[in-house]
């Protein structure tokens, strides 16, 4: 009964926190604009909205278009509750639980692209192809970060990984995991999810077509998908397991806060890269995360 219980309250915990973040990046850039900007519970305001619309389909769509979706958000569902919360740790945690981590946000992603080219748009399938072109070097990226975590603490779970700091690679890891947390959310300088031009739009072109429940379920999922990453970038960082439970949900609630703060700032203080560099900067946070692989294999053998 108390598994059950905490489950449903960490279940609860994710999804209604997840939409908080990205309002708190529209307050940071219209801050620094000098502008009022949006609410910061704005994105509950526009899910609400949004349930309560109709869905809108393609004549050439399969049922995998609301099927996408739906399997995306459930798997960003799943890999937020292998994800530990600080003291409290993990819903579920076994032997290897990171590696499920990083192949349920791979089916996120594949879910979303398939629903993508289920309309037969161009833009779309366009949309996908930048999607899946950019996912192989931040992947790459992931991967690399998770070794590094994996040979300092010699394990391959997460709540183990985590609890210790990243050592000496630290910040190393910190930028390359801030880097890809950019590149997989799908904001500036890889994206703008404020555009709507279909030339140079990555992720927002991919769900032009989706309508009501659908592309409330995709919005929230991208909201989930942001906090999850900042949740890994600021444990992967900040020595947990030294500190007390108090003091631990402080840093992490604060880490988040600052993570989504520097994201409003770079919005607001850098543009967009050109589509050819954007390769360039991913291969730069790999080599960061790679150096920080070295530093913690090197740590060991001495």
């Amino acid at each position: 009964m108390m598994l059950m219980l905490d489950l449903i309250l960490r279940l609860v915990l994710w999804l209604l926190l997840a939409p908080l973040l990205p309002g708190v990046i529209n307050r940071v850039k219209a801050w620094v604009a000098g502008r009022r900007g949006p609410p910061v519970l704005q994105l509950y305001y526009d899910l609400a909205r949004l349930w309560q619309k109709g869905v809108v389909m393609s004549t050439l769509a399969s049922p995998g278009f609301v099927a996408g979706p739906a399997v995306a958000w459930v798997a960003l569902t799943g890999a937020a509750l292998l994800m530990p919360l600080g003291p409290a740790g993990a819903a579920f945690s076994f032997r290897g639980d990171v590696l499920m981590l990083i192949y349920l946000l791979a089916l996120a992603r594949f879910c979303t692209a398939w629903a993508a080219m289920e309309t037969g748009s161009a833009f779309e399938g366009m949309g996908a192809a930048r999607e899946v072109s950019y996912a192989v070097l931040a992947e790459a990226a992931i991967i690399t970060a998770v070794l590094s975590l994996s040979v300092q603490t010699g394990s391959v779970s997460l709540v183990s990984m985590l609890a210790p700091s990243a050592g000496a690679g630290a910040v190393l890891l910190a930028a390359g995991l801030f880097t890809v947390l950019l590149a997989e959310n799908c904001r500036v300088p890889f994206d703008d999810p404020n555009t709507h031009l279909e030339l140079t739009m990555i992720h927002e072109v991919m769900v032009l077509d989706h309508s009501g429940p659908p592309l409330a379920v995709i919005l929230h999922g991208a909201s989930m998908k942001l906090l999850l990453f900042a949740v890994l970038l600021v444990q992967a960082v900040l020595p947990m397991g030294d500190m007390s439970p108090l003091a631990a949900t402080g840093a992490l609630a604060g880490g988040v806060l600052a993570v989504m703060i520097g994201v409003g700032l770079i919005e607001s203080l850098l543009a967009r890269l050109a589509f050819r560099r954007v390769p360039l900067l991913l291969t730069t946070a790999f080599l960061l995360c790679l150096f920080a692989l070295l530093v913690a294999w090197k740590g060991n053998r001495v």
